[in-house]
């Protein structure tokens, strides 16, 4: 039976409509909550699985550096070439190296490893669990006195929060590169003055910046992943649903999380 009442007509009433919405969002929130608090204190107390978590470390970092580095070459060529022809208009193309290098190091590198991630890896993750909850291998380990949150969530989001930093710097230095290829062999900048215009602009904290994003957004991929696999419903929908909302829940939030990031960043003037 709905819980969504009715008029007399029949028709739905809306605000109950909103208000059941509202109560199943907050809903929502608070067993997410609950889950990432059981996760982070299994990752970070012992006792720990390393073999796992470098096993983790390789599937979510190694196997994800080619469609990292094609996205951040294209990114960082296109974002030459706007950077470029918006510049010529008010004769500022010289500015093309150090807007490229801040947009690359303080959003654009982050952003789209987060995105591309929680595309590859937040869905694999869901995947991945989901056809355990299923099968019932996880409520096996559980007869087993083996909790799922230590063996299976925690060095998933630990391998999140180490390997997304390090895409993000080869992120950082192959999306330069793209501007600088697209800014040299295509606009005709001198290399030398290019290069050095870009190391002369950029700053520890932009890197920083970057990679404390990155930090954040590995936690919320793994979380999205882990998560929604663990609430899948039986049936192969069940499991695809699941890998559907863990993308589209980790990519809206790393965009979120990027605004409230680069917002607090700019008003400590970091």
């Amino acid at each position: 039976m709905s819980n969504v009442s009715t008029n007399k007509r029949g028709f739905p009433n809306p605000l109950a409509w909103i208000g059941a919405a509202a109560l199943g969002f907050f809903a929502e929130i608070g067993r997410l909550t609950v889950f990432a608090a059981k996760v982070k204190g299994a990752a970070f107390s012992p006792r720990w699985y390393p073999s796992e978590i470098g096993r983790q470390i390789v599937r979510i970092g190694f196997y994800s550096l080619p469609v990292v580095g094609l996205s951040a070459v294209f990114i960082g060529a296109a974002l030459a070439l706007n950077i470029y022809e918006g510049g010529s208009r008010y004769g500022a193309e010289q500015f093309v190296p150090n807007i490229v290098v801040l947009g690359i190091t303080r959003e654009l590198g982050a952003v789209i490893t987060g995105l591309m991630l929680a595309g590859r890896v937040s869905a694999g993750i869901s995947a991945e669990i989901g056809a355990m909850r299923v099968t019932e291998q996880i409520d096996a380990l559980e007869t087993l006195s083996a909790s799922p949150y230590r063996y299976l969530y925690a060095p998933r989001f630990l391998a999140a929060i180490i390997t997304l930093p390090l895409l993000v710097v080869v992120a950082d230095i192959i999306g330069v590169m793209g501007g600088w290829l697209v800014s040299v062999w295509a606009l005709h900048f001198d290399s030398t003055v290019y290069l050095r215009n870009t190391l002369d602009f950029v700053t520890r904290n932009d890197v920083i910046t970057g990679l404390i994003k990155a930090v954040v957004f590995g936690a919320v991929i793994a979380l999205m992943g882990c998560y929604q696999g663990d609430r899948s419903e039986a049936g192969a929908t069940g499991v695809g649903r699941a890998a559907t909302l863990s993308m589209v829940g980790a990519a809206v939030l790393v965009l979120a999380f990027n605004y409230v990031l680069s917002t607090l960043f700019v008003e400590i003037g970091f």
